[in-house]
């Protein structure tokens, strides 16, 4: 179970005690301000508990959402353009404006643990507006997952987020076009 620094401080008192817990191999430090009561847990549930109030978008959520079976280099994690610049070689920060941060927010499980993530609905949206940033092989290979599950997807999510944009309608022309 990973656990912050301050749920440490609650559950063992003092940062003696922590070190404590840690010396005597009840508790590792797996990053800064990041413990676990596991030996070993995966880094994507660190890095979930490291930035709590980041979304993964991008490449990670086309791996995660199984639109793709590239594993990705980084996390990729979208914040508010309020928060602060996130200093890790494991991540990739988008800066996402306020008023869209939170539009089509989800959570889901993988491998256990529990992840904030866009939907494929706002991730096909951005697919299309982002697709000059995407390998061309890359990017066909996800539209053609997206063909495959075309029947699953909620299209008035899609049309609620697109039209956000002012290219909405070129955007609803190449979902039609290119995914159903």
């Amino acid at each position: 179970m990973i656990l912050t620094y301050k749920e440490c401080i609650n559950k063992y008192g003092s940062d003696y005690m922590i070190k404590k817990e840690i010396n005597a191999g009840n508790l590792v430090r797996e990053d800064r301000g990041i413990y676990s009561s596991d030996k070993k847990c995966s880094e994507l549930e660190i890095v979930t508990s490291k930035y709590p109030k980041a979304i993964i978008s991008g490449e990670s959520a086309y791996y995660y959402h199984g639109l793709t079976d590239v594993i990705p280099e980084y996390y990729v994690l979208a914040t508010k353009r309020s928060e602060t610049r996130i200093k890790d070689k494991r991540v990739k920060q988008l800066f996402v404006n306020d008023n869209l941060f939170e539009k089509e927010k989800t959570k889901i499980y993988h491998n256990g643990v529990s992840i904030n993530i866009y939907s494929r609905e706002r991730l096909l949206v951005d697919l299309i507006r982002f697709k000059h940033n995407y390998p061309f092989d890359f990017y066909k290979e996800i539209i053609g997952s997206y063909r495959e599950i075309a029947d699953k997807l909620d299209f008035f999510a899609i049309e609620s987020y697109a039209s956000e944009f002012r290219t909405c309608r070129s955007i609803m022309k190449s979902i039609q076009l290119e995914v159903l």
